[in-house]
């Protein structure tokens, strides 16, 4: 029999296979994932929110009827897998990150967990995330700070940072995130494993007052890129409520990534000629891409063209706040993060011209990164300019700690928040290691809709750079260099 510490190393597609058939049962699964949860939770702070009873009872559903959807190339048999804490899970409660919902049961479960739990999935338990995941570290008031299993001291990024920190840590196999300025990507790069920001209308989404606004979205994290195109199979598809959903792609993304082949011309850019990159950082990166192109993909040095992307950046994502929270950080301001009433006043101070510009510059901004991409299958960088850096901070250096919304999104993952506002896929993928040990993230940008190449481009630097077998890993104290 397969011990509970071995089902942890397996990777989710080894896991399913499994569990599809019947050589483990969900509830061994699960059980695994809680004494897994219990051994290192305690160190990580990945999981504050945990519904193991209604898990139980969910296992041993899918251990008697097998679940509805087999034959789904997404069904999970039963896997356990993380739901971030800004999305609703029936029956266990939904904070946030926020003090003011510290007893929020949500009556009813968001579509994308809807969704995963009619192909299969078993939630355990809830990722911590910051006050209304609007910052690039995961710490809050509710919780306190999730730590980097890499060094106990530093931060996993934010703001699906409980999600990456749980994968990294083996306490689950598949972890969601969302993703608006880079949130599945910046922690996805500082703990090692995989974030994948798809196509917006590829994942569905709840309800809400920005619906027709493709910025934010929800999507896979996995320690494996074959892990999150399961884990996006799962989730993807039509949902009836969300405006912006497109079908189910007639080839399954796990399939694209089987069959993946180095890509014939990649674009590279090492900082969007915005700067921002450590020389480390920059040097692991680029010794991926030399891997590249030693495999057969031409490589291109250039820069695209994102000359004003920060001030359209900053407009579109302050409206875009203000569509969804602005009366409820009105009203609470005096009892939330300063940092949400700094981007409520900042929205408010735009005009009308501000936005009329920023709509036009992205509209030109897409149909120049488009034409680029028609020549180029994929553009290439870093997906952040730093390693994890000390928890207690927004940001690489203590002059970030506060502040930074009145400012502007920092120049550190400048990738992340300025390859948003086309609405193309975007794959965050482990490429190395400094020399502390910590992970760096290979970002790939893709065209329009290119969500199963992107993955499959993943794929193939996965296995040129031999990341993906790092993890799981036990959580570590601070590397003294």
């Amino acid at each position: 029999m397969t011990s509970l510490a071995e089902l942890t190393r397996l990777t989710a597609r080894e896991a399913v296979s499994l569990l599809r058939r019947r050589a483990v049962s969900p509830l061994e699964m699960l059980e695994a994932s809680i004494a897994r949860i219990g051994a290192v939770d305690g160190r990580v702070n990945a999981l504050p929110v945990r519904c193991f009873e209604r898990a139980r009872e969910a296992a041993a559903r899918m251990d008697a009827t097998g679940g509805p959807d087999g034959g789904h190339p997404g069904f999970l048999a039963g896997l356990p897998i993380a739901i971030k804490d800004i999305d609703d899970l029936a029956g266990v409660v939904t904070t946030y990150g926020c003090p003011l919902y510290a007893d929020n049961e949500a009556k009813q479960s968001d579509p994308v967990v809807r969704r995963l739990e009619g192909r299969g999935a078993v939630v355990v338990a809830k990722s911590n995330t910051p006050e209304l995941g609007m910052l690039p570290v995961t710490d809050n008031r509710l919780f306190g700070p999730t730590r980097n299993p890499y060094d106990l001291s530093r931060t996993p990024g934010g703001s699906s940072g409980g999600a990456s920190a749980a994968l990294a840590s083996g306490q689950v196999w598949l972890a969601h995130g969302t993703d608006i300025g880079g949130s599945l990507r910046i922690p996805a790069a500082f703990s090692g494993v995989v974030g994948f920001r798809p196509s917006p209308g590829v994942v569905p989404r709840a309800p809400h007052r920005r619906m027709f606004n493709p910025l934010a979205v929800e999507g896979p994290m996995a320690r494996t890129v074959g892990d999150a195109a399961l884990f996006l199979d799962a989730m993807a598809g039509l949902w009836p409520a969300d405006p912006l959903t497109v079908p189910e792609p007639a080839v399954s993304y796990q399939a694209a990534v089987d069959r993946a082949r180095v890509p014939f011309r990649i674009a590279f850019s090492p900082d969007l000629g915005l700067g921002g990159v450590d020389p480390e950082v920059a040097e692991i990166v680029q010794g991926a891409v030399l891997k590249l192109e030693r495999a057969g993909a031409r490589v291109e040095v250039c820069r695209p063209g994102y000359a004003g992307v920060e001030r359209a950046y900053r407009i579109i994502v302050a409206f875009t706040f203000l569509t969804q929270r602005g009366e409820f950080v009105e009203r609470n301001r005096d009892r939330l993060e300063p940092h949400l009433s700094d981007l409520f006043d900042a929205a408010k101070g735009y005009s009308f011209d501000d936005l009329l510009w920023a709509e036009r510059w992205r509209a030109d901004h897409f149909n120049v990164l488009a034409e680029f991409l028609a020549t180029n299958e994929l553009l290439v960088t870093p997906t952040l300019g730093v390693a994890a850096f000390g928890l207690n901070r927004r940001g690489p250096a203590a002059t970030e700690v506060d502040g930074w919304m009145r400012e502007g999104p920092p120049a550190w993952f400048h990738q992340c928040w300025a390859t948003t506002l086309a609405g193309c896929p975007v794959l965050s993928v482990p490429c190395g290691f400094t020399r502390a040990g910590l992970p760096v993230g290979l970002q790939i940008l893709g065209p329009p809709r290119s969500d199963a190449q992107v993955l499959a481009a993943g794929a193939v630097v996965e296995s040129l750079v031999d990341c993906g077998t790092r993890v799981p890993i036990d959580p570590r104290e601070p590397v003294v260099v």
